[in-house]
């Protein structure tokens, strides 16, 4: 059974490597940017845990969000390569959601990259609608979809 908990400063180092597993060089982050993430008003962190899996340092997966005003913006969402297609994506997502409908977001950002047809579909399944296009957001010249999401009042 997977089992979500906050992210601390101490797990940066583990989250920083499975962010490694999960995306592309010129995509990382390191545990130093996470910590910058994780310290600006209205940030937080959920990630979730299964014993028995493929996991780097006690999480499959986690997910980083961030609350202003009645905004929220997921900050980025990563699951281990060996952690995939088994709901961990989609359970972070939901509480992450949610946990930012409780602290009074509205509505919700992201960016996704064009060619993530995963996330693209994860996200599509949870209601999320295009917004607008970032033309070479990616350091790879990538371009990134900008979704949004209306979220049900607390």
């Amino acid at each position: 059974m997977a089992e979500l908990a906050a992210v601390t400063p101490e797990a940066l180092p583990a989250l920083a490597a499975l962010h490694a597993a999960a995306f592309p060089p010129h995509d990382r982050w390191d545990a130093a940017a996470m910590g910058q993430m994780l310290a600006m008003p209205g940030a937080f962190g959920l990630l979730v845990a299964e014993a028995g899996s493929a996991e780097v340092g006690g999480a499959a997966g986690f997910i980083l969000l961030r609350v202003a005003a009645d905004e929220a913006e997921v900050l980025t969402l990563a699951v281990h390569p060996a952690a995939r297609r088994q709901g961990f994506a989609q359970a972070l997502l939901e509480t992450g959601l949610a946990a930012a409908a409780a602290r009074g977001a509205a509505r919700v950002f992201l960016e996704v990259a064009v060619a993530n047809a995963a996330a693209r579909a994860l996200y599509a399944g949870a209601g999320f609608a295009e917004a607008g296009r970032r033309r070479r957001y990616y350091a790879d010249g990538g371009d990134a979809l900008v979704l949004s999401l209306e979220l049900c009042a607390a």
